[in-house]
């Protein structure tokens, strides 16, 4: 899984880019200052960095340079509308790209792509994630942690089209769509005894997700990370 280090003191900010990021798939390490984030990046393999530029203890630009030192990767550095004039020094210090403050996720979403395919990192298209959850769609498999579970085909692809629609409420008959196809002929309640099966398989091992009972609709996953 691709891994991106997201660095930023304003916690509105640095959560709103996390929970971006991890829903589109992507593993995420986060720090709240230059300092921090360095350190990580010295422990553990990341892939890709979306930084701010005014961060306490040691800024973006600086940053930027320390990381260009031993990693080749792409940066993005994240700057405030009155910070515009200092994209030389940052493009200087090594970033690859900026983004100005307000910005649009999906626009640093469409970035980074764009940065991880020009430097050859592989993502990992066939991966769904959910909290500590993964699905690997083309091998049918489901880890968690360090567990791995090969599910029965209906009950995997349930799980597989919610955690791919986070977050969005299903009636009955939509899952049946998905998931069964069109010409399934049977009650609507098959729906309920395969959630409940699911529910039993991750209970006690799942620890920010649940598949939630969205009274008068249906269902829904929650992600609380």
């Amino acid at each position: 899984m691709v891994t991106i280090l997201v660095a930023d003191d304003d916690v509105h900010i640095l959560e709103l880019v996390s929970l971006t990021l991890r829903d589109a798939g992507y593993d995420v390490l986060t720090a709240k200052d230059g300092m921090e984030a360095l350190s990580i990046a010295k422990k553990q393999v990341i892939d890709a960095a979306v930084l701010d530029v005014m961060m306490p203890f040691m800024n973006g630009f600086e940053l930027t340079k320390e990381l260009r030192k031993n990693i080749d990767l792409p940066i993005i550095l994240l700057t405030a509308k009155n910070q515009i004039n200092d994209k030389a020094k940052g493009y200087e210090s090594g970033t690859d790209d900026y983004l100005v403050k307000p910005f649009d996720v999906q626009e640093l979403l469409f970035r980074l792509k764009a940065l991880l395919r020009r430097y050859h990192v592989q993502e990992d298209s066939d991966v769904l994630k959910a909290g500590n959850l993964m699905i690997y769609t083309a091998s049918f498999k489901v880890v968690v942690g360090n567990e791995t579970f090969f599910l029965p085909p209906k009950e995997f692809e349930l799980l597989r089209f919610l955690v791919a629609n986070k977050r969005q409420a299903f009636t009955r008959e939509q899952l049946i769509e998905h998931v069964w196809g069109l010409d399934f002929v049977g009650d609507t309640r098959t729906v309920d005894v395969h959630v409940k099966r699911l529910r039993e398989h991750f209970r006690d091992l799942v620890e920010d997700i649940e598949i939630k009972t969205v009274r008068g609709v249906g269902y829904m996953l929650e992600v609380y990370a």
